[in-house]
């Protein structure tokens, strides 16, 4: 007799050389998978992305080994499985993620999935799992980080599946969102109040590539957020960033067609960059913007350098793609300073998401 499972199949996914390639309709499968999960969990389109915006994510880099697989239920395309593996470092960390259409939950695949992972975890040395994952509110009971900071309910199906296979809820990430549409005189004032404060500074931005005289001071800046910003129990691995790997991230934007936009803080007396953002947006330009890494360096920390990169950006940002209706972006719970200049421009919180961890046994 045939079981539930004997339909399932674990594809391993192919990159292929472009999304128009003979080779390339199980990556744009997996696209659309993924926005539909996305989809029904978050009930919008907000985290979309196309499959040529995607594609550049996936090619081979010498930071990472990232191994995926399409799922399929009698050849139809139901969920994707991932697992991302530092190589930097000696790393013990694997970060991964099972992804399923709601119709073929409760038939045992996302466990079988979560073996696949496992396995592989140990095949490379590594003892830690960690994957994030949003979780909508319901009433109930709720689930706490040891942080103390935010939490999610206890019933969501992801958090269920995540507590049943032994991974511990670590922190929590608030997803928030600025609405591009609405007056700027709030951003103005802030604006102009953190560039008083921050007379020591001076702005600089811009668009990929990355300008020569800033490759290095920007990959010392984005080598400091795994460092300097909060991760409660949650593992990062150093990473060592140059104008090498500056180069290929602003690689992947420009081939994607993505729009991006960094704003940055530069000391005058030094000419060191040491505060940062960035915005980005798919080729539809209607669609929302994501604001993706902030950073004050610590050293530099006290002079409202986070409001001022951040109202320069979104200021800049309104011109750059005036159909573009809001910017989303996430923030640890516990990240309170960031927090304070995100509520005080106007981002609301919308969603919450969950960092969870599993130490797989020797």
């Amino acid at each position: 007799m045939s079981t539930t499972l004997d339909r399932i199949e674990f594809r391993t996914l192919v990159i292929p050389d472009s999304i128009d390639a003979d080779d390339a309709a199980d990556f744009r499968a997996m696209t659309d998978v993924r926005n539909a999960v996305y989809r029904h969990t978050s009930g919008h389109d907000d985290h979309s992305m196309s499959a040529a915006e995607l594609l550049p994510h996936y090619r081979p880099e010498p930071y990472e080994i990232r191994m995926s697989w399409l799922v399929l239920d009698d050849g139809r395309p139901v969920g994707r499985v991932g697992i991302d593996l530092p190589v930097e470092t000696e790393s013990r960390v694997a970060h991964m993620l099972i992804e399923l259409l709601p119709d073929v939950w409760g038939r045992g695949i996302g466990t079988h999935a979560l073996e696949l992972v496992e396995r592989v975890a140990r095949e490379h040395g590594r003892s830690v799992l960690q994957s994030w994952a949003e979780h909508p509110d319901r009433p109930g009971p709720r689930l706490e980080p040891p942080t103390g900071f935010g939490s999610i309910p206890a019933d969501d199906p992801g958090a269920r599946f995540y507590v049943r296979h032994g991974f511990a809820l670590e922190q929590i990430e608030r997803n928030s969102a600025f609405d591009l549409r609405a007056p700027f005189d709030e951003v103005d004032r802030l604006f102009e109040q953190a560039k008083a404060a921050s007379r020591d500074y001076r702005l600089v931005s811009w668009q990929p590539p990355t300008p020569a005289e800033f490759a290095e001071g920007y990959a010392w800046m984005k080598s400091r957020m795994v460092t300097d910003a909060p991760s409660a129990a949650i593992e990062f691995d150093e990473e060592k960033w140059d104008a090498d790997r500056v180069a290929l991230y602003d690689a992947r934007m420009i081939d994607g067609g993505r729009l991006f936009l960094v704003t940055a803080a530069q000391h005058i007396e030094t000419g060191e960059l040491c505060a940062f953002n960035e915005l980005a947006i798919g080729p539809d330009r209607t669609a929302a913007s994501h604001q993706e890494d902030t950073l004050v360096l610590s050293e530099h920390r006290g002079h409202r350098l986070g409001m001022l990169v951040k109202c320069a950006g979104l200021r800049a940002w309104r011109d750059l793609v005036p159909d573009s209706p809001r910017v989303m972006t996430y923030n640890a719970e516990e990240n309170r300073p960031m927090l304070d200049i995100n509520e005080a421009i106007g981002f609301v919180p919308i969603a919450y998401d969950g960092a969870w961890k599993k130490v797989l046994d020797a």
